[in-house]
């Protein structure tokens, strides 16, 4: 059984080391842009529904990374209440007209949205509105999945074909990398693999552009550690969860 292990293991470091040949001049590119946005006072949302919500969960309240990071991560974008909900959510013309307005997006600000198709109407028409705002959009998408379909939303239009920073997971139509031995039907999905390093690095970036600035570069400890708890709570106050 130690084989199959290895095969997975093998498949996930295979996707980490394309990611970081192919796209690491996108992966630049977004966290100097969330950086210069953050720099002049605007906001960085982070998005995603389905098990892609995850990639707010990355950005946000963790030891080690930004602050300062926004999610729109509301409870039917996720799988908490019922596993499919949220791909009924993500296929409802309008919803991303109401977290727009909820969260205040706007001129200057950058919204990152994680979806593996990029078919859907909530991440098109998020990535639509928002730019009409005047704000800035990053995608990290499955490229070969997105051509692969057609667009699923009233623009007619792939997340990728929206976005102004396209970042490709690297990953296999459907996501599920591989067959297995004896089995039917792929397994082993990458894209909360790859989304993990995408993110991590990003605010990597994103904190060495504003330490070029000569910013505070303020980032959460673990509330586990002395003072982590009260220094962490300071940074909710100063920046809120939810709105401007």
């Amino acid at each position: 059984m130690k084989k199959f292990v290895d095969e997975s293991f093998k498949i996930g470091l295979d996707i980490v080391n394309k990611i970081h040949d192919t796209q690491s001049e996108q992966i630049a590119a977004a966290g100097k842009m969330i950086g210069d946005a953050h720099h002049n006072g605007n906001t960085f949302y982070a998005t995603g529904s389905g098990h892609s919500h995850s990639v707010a969960e990355e950005f946000y309240g963790r030891a080690g990374g930004l602050a300062f990071v926004v999610p729109i991560m509301t409870t039917e974008l996720t799988l908490n209440e019922h596993p499919t909900k949220s791909t009924y959510i993500e296929n409802l013309s309008g919803y991303a007209h109401i977290l727009v307005d909820l969260y205040k997006i706007s001129e200057g600000d950058v919204v990152l949205i994680a979806s593996n198709s990029g078919r859907n109407a909530y991440p098109v028409e998020l990535a639509v509105e928002a730019k009409e705002l005047g704000a800035k959009v990053i995608a990290i998408t499955n490229t070969k999945h997105s051509l692969s379909a057609s667009p699923r939303n009233k623009h007619e239009k792939r997340l990728m074909e929206v976005a102004d920073i396209v970042i490709d997971n690297c990953g296999e139509i459907g996501d599920s990398a591989t067959y297995f031995e004896g089995l039917t039907v792929p397994m082993y999905p990458t894209s909360s693999i790859a989304n993990a390093f995408i993110c991590g690095a990003i605010s990597v970036v994103c904190a060495q552009q504003l330490h070029a600035y000569g910013d505070e570069v303020e980032v959460f400890i673990s509330a586990n550690v002395d003072g982590g708890f009260e220094k962490n709570s300071a940074f909710m106050e100063k920046y809120g969860r939810m709105y401007k």
